[in-house]
């Protein structure tokens, strides 16, 4: 069951996962770089990834605001990852999206990119990952192209519904067909 699988992710740390990883022989799949911008992860931040892929703007007006529709179908158990392309330009995430996804009880949010309103993010407690903050809007500046889909995240294959856990070390993607063996061994690292 996902739920048990993301509450025992939630007691390791990103140390733990990536030496198992390691130790089981799997691929590389960590992201340095990104750090807590909004300071409130209490720990670790870990679940199944609602993935949306960030572009240029597109020559169709989206009908939505970006990110709005991952954040409408998440809830606690996920974390919603974002290829924002590295951009630092403008946001790929702001104080209105953190406000929705606490609303929703999700766990937390990463960006490859830069995010606004982190001080907004902060007071309503939403955990925000990114490699920089901008005031600068998104808008005009970059456009949802796809969420609930493949992505590449720095560097990183992403699938929906992989795992995904952040803290002040790093974040670590696990792919949900790895996530039994490498809960397992981070656990036995972790003891």
């Amino acid at each position: 069951m996902s739920e048990d699988r993301v509450a025992r992710l939630r007691r390791l740390d990103t140390c733990a996962v990536s030496d198992a990883r390691d130790r089981l022989g799997l691929a590389a799949t960590v992201v340095t770089g990104l750090t807590d911008r909004t300071g409130t992860a209490t720990g670790t931040v870990a679940g199944r990834a609602v993935t949306v892929e960030l572009g240029p703007p597109l020559d169709v007006p989206s009908s939505r605001h970006l990110c709005t529709a991952a954040v409408d179908a998440a809830g606690p158990d996920d974390v919603i990852v974002i290829a924002h392309q590295g951009r630092t330009d403008c946001a790929g995430w702001g104080g209105n999206l953190s406000r929705a996804a606490r609303h929703r009880g999700i766990a937390g949010t990463v960006v490859d990119g830069a995010v606004r309103d982190v001080d907004e993010s902060a007071a309503v407690g939403h955990p925000v990952f990114a490699s920089a903050a901008t005031p600068r809007t998104a808008r005009g500046r970059t456009q949802e192209h796809a969420w609930g889909a493949p992505i590449r995240f720095a560097g990183l294959d992403v699938q929906p519904g992989d795992y995904v856990i952040a803290d002040p070390s790093g974040i670590v993607f696990v792919p949900a067909a790895e996530i039994d063996a490498v809960l397992e061994a981070a656990e036995a690292i972790a003891a």
